[in-house]
């Protein structure tokens, strides 16, 4: 009897604490943009706690009345969460430091004061799944997707769970290829990136080494990688290895396409796919070119070039701005050619769930996000590409480092490419992956990698 009661008070306490704070945003006691007291004093007034106290703060987080910014605090973001409608937006865990999310979504609530936009970071591992479960579900209005995750809607025949969007007419017309299917456009562009180099522009003038320009052939970097590097201090060249926006481009460049004959039978020995990753290969297995290091994601990578262990780093504008504020004199070039100078193009959209029951209210936010105002914002406080032409064109005073051939990507457009253009889809991708990270490391030998590819593939299509 007594525990049901002390149970009783508990949960008595509980509700006294989420509606007396509730009470002092409403009247004014706790203003918008201010900050709660702390877990612990709020522990101590409302005798609750830690965990109980976070119960109460994560309701009045569901209900609109206040954001939690990590390792910061609680802060007051509406007086009347009754009018409030919430847009539940999913996104990826690198999303945020490309575009500086968080003073983007405080402009928008001042803007829109009716509408809450409430933030929910998915896993990176096994994203694309994640999103179709959780559309599916109802749990998110809008979410951030890459044409590889669009790709993956495609392959599953999911794309009836996004919303069709109208053609944004001042987007680089490029871009809108990434989400259209079956004459829709599924996602508006939002963010863009080629895959380029970016280098130590130090490392370069102390080897007296010319630095890297568009006629660089793949040999061209080996050589300048060699020169650059100094044994057991700083190595050459440095990628991650197993990206799906960074070893295909080795087999894109070959110009050819990965197709079955007539017979369904794939043939790649002898062809200039096999040529392009045995280029990749003779990279990697130089070891005062490439460190032996097994990376587990592109932010081992930043580390790597921020502690100038590498000189050169195959990346994208995205993850350019891991060094905007290092202090580092960097550049960025276009990759170097092989039979061609394509790369990979990788764009990221904004989508609305057909699901969703604010349709209306998400379709206002995505808008927003590429609107001028937003896409500007991108353009000045980040290094990343905006969608939008005209604000990623923008010339002015600017406020952070800018690599001086920043507007490169101008000038190679026309060697943009999908990864689709390889005749795969992504269960195919993801069947032949470990394939050729095996040869490309050094393991397999050609002739063993080139059975071992053509028989997966071979097999996939009979399946």
């Amino acid at each position: 009897m007594q525990k049901r009661s002390s149970r009783k008070n508990f949960q008595a306490r509980l509700e006294e604490m989420i509606e007396c704070l509730r009470d002092e945003i409403r009247n004014g006691a706790l203003t918008v943009g201010s900050f709660l007291p702390s877990e612990k004093d709020l522990e101590k007034r409302f005798k609750l706690g830690n965990s109980s106290i976070r119960k109460g703060l994560a309701v009045l987080v569901s209900e609109g009345w206040i954001e939690k910014i990590p390792r910061v605090g609680n802060r007051v973001i509406n007086i009347g969460s009754e009018e409030k409608t919430i847009i539940k937006f999913g996104y990826s865990s690198r999303f945020p430091q490309l575009i500086e999310l968080e003073q983007i979504i405080e402009k928008f609530h001042q803007e829109y004061p009716t509408i809450h936009v409430q933030l929910l970071e998915l896993p990176l591992s096994e994203y694309s799944f994640s999103l179709k479960s959780y559309l599916e579900a109802g749990v998110l209005d809008v979410v951030m997707l890459s044409n590889n995750n669009f790709q993956y809607f495609i392959d599953t025949s999911n794309t009836e769970m996004l919303e069709n969007v109208s053609m944004n007419e001042e987007m680089f017309p490029f871009l809108n290829q990434a989400f259209q299917h079956e004459g829709c456009l599924l996602a508006q562009p939002f963010i863009f990136s080629p895959v380029i180099l970016c280098y130590n522009r130090e490392h370069f003038r102390q080897a007296e080494v010319s630095e890297p320009d568009s006629s660089w052939t793949w040999h061209d970097l080996l050589n300048a990688a060699q020169q650059v590097a100094m044994k057991n201090h700083t190595y050459g060249f440095y990628y991650h290895l197993p990206s799906r926006n960074r070893w295909p481009i080795f087999m894109l460049q070959s110009g050819m396409k990965l197709v079955p004959d007539e017979h369904g039978k794939y043939k790649v020995k002898g062809t200039k796919l096999v040529e392009g990753l045995t280029i990749c290969r003779d990279m990697i297995l130089n070891p005062d070119v490439f460190p032996i290091l097994i990376t587990e994601n592109e932010a081992d990578v930043e580390a790597l070039f921020l502690e100038e262990k590498v000189s050169v780093i195959m990346t994208t504008y995205f993850y350019l701005n891991a060094f905007k504020d290092s202090g580092l004199t960097f550049d960025v070039s276009p990759i170097p050619t092989f039979e061609n100078s394509d790369t990979l193009l990788i764009t990221i959209g904004l989508a609305i769930n057909k699901r969703s029951v604010v349709k209306e209210k998400a379709k206002q936010f995505v808008d927003y996000m590429t609107s001028y105002q937003t896409q500007l914002h991108i353009r000045q406080h980040t290094l990343t590409l905006p969608a939008m032409r005209k604000a990623t064109e923008w010339e002015g005073q600017e406020s952070i480092y800018r690599p001086s051939r920043y507007f490169m990507f101008r000038e190679i457009v026309p060697t943009y490419k999908q990864i689709t253009e390889l005749g795969l889809n992504n269960k195919q991708f993801i069947d032949i992956q470990l394939e050729i990270m095996l040869y490309v490391s050094g393991v397999h030998d050609i002739g063993a990698f080139c059975s071992r590819l053509e028989e997966i593939l071979s097999n996939i299509e009979e399946r």
